[in-house]
């Protein structure tokens, strides 16, 4: 890990200059290691479990990733509100972490294709007389801090209350306690997050909007971008996606 922050370091000014010495396939598979962040706040997608290892849905989709383009795979957990700015550090080489694709990130960043589709959701306490985002008007909505979600909620829900948190876990203690009226997340990782945990919470209105959700790397790198996809579709063919999404959703999530 040390020596990919020194090489990030040393390829600075060639970056500055929007030029890369290679692809980051060459050094992916020089090092016999692709490195892939994510919070590590996002369960199912990824968590960290019991033993203190990063775990979920997308810790073994990059795994898979890896282990296709012929190289180690290691998740690395980082705050999600500074996860770009460490992809174009060179602190990790991808992020798979549940990112949604959007225009704003495209300007940045490159992207894989798709590889689940899902949504923003408000939730609120099975209780609560909330029945969509109108009604949230004037209360306190949680968010994840750095989010698609909160963006979406502050440019399109002025008069909600907003407040940050580092992921879903906290907003659900939060609506429980009443602290908070209701939180905006995926609409997939909340309903696994209520299950899981057994809260008195339920999903409030339609989805807010759907969203596409990719893999992140550096710009110019075609050669790895196309390894992913040529990863994730062949994934997608012979069944080993099915398998990994079964596992911790009990359906095909694409």
């Amino acid at each position: 890990m040390l020596k990919k922050m020194l090489m990030g370091a040393c390829l600075g000014l060639a970056l500055t200059t929007g030029a890369q010495a290679a692809d980051g396939l060459d050094t992916v598979k020089s090092e016999n290691e692709i490195t892939f962040a994510m919070s590590g706040a996002y369960p199912p997608f990824n968590f960290v479990d019991e033993q203190g290892d990063l775990a979920g849905f997308d810790v073994e989709i990059g795994k898979e990733i890896a282990k296709r383009i012929g190289v180690e795979g290691t998740p690395i957990a980082t705050a999600w509100d500074g996860i770009i700015a460490g992809l174009l550090a060179n602190r990790y080489d991808t992020i798979i972490g549940s990112m949604a694709i959007t225009d704003e990130r495209l300007k940045t960043i490159d992207f894989s294709d798709p590889y689940y589709r899902s949504g923003a959701q408000l939730f609120v306490k099975k209780d609560s007389d909330i029945g969509d985002i109108q009604d949230m008007s004037g209360k306190k909505i949680g968010v994840t801090l750095g989010t698609t979600f909160e963006e979406w909620l502050r440019k399109n829900a002025p008069e909600v209350e907003i407040r940050t948190y580092k992921g879903v876990p906290q907003m659900m203690m939060e609506t429980q306690s009443g602290r908070i009226s209701g939180f905006v997340t995926d609409r997939l990782t909340g309903i696994m997050a209520i299950k899981d945990k057994g809260m008195n919470i339920q999903m409030a209105g339609d989805l807010l909007y759907p969203e596409l959700i990719g893999i992140a790397l550096q710009k110019e790198n075609p050669e790895l971008l196309a390894a992913i996809n040529k990863a994730i579709a062949d994934m997608q063919a012979d069944g080993t996606y099915q398998q990994i999404s079964e596992k911790w959703f009990g359906t095909d999530i694409r």
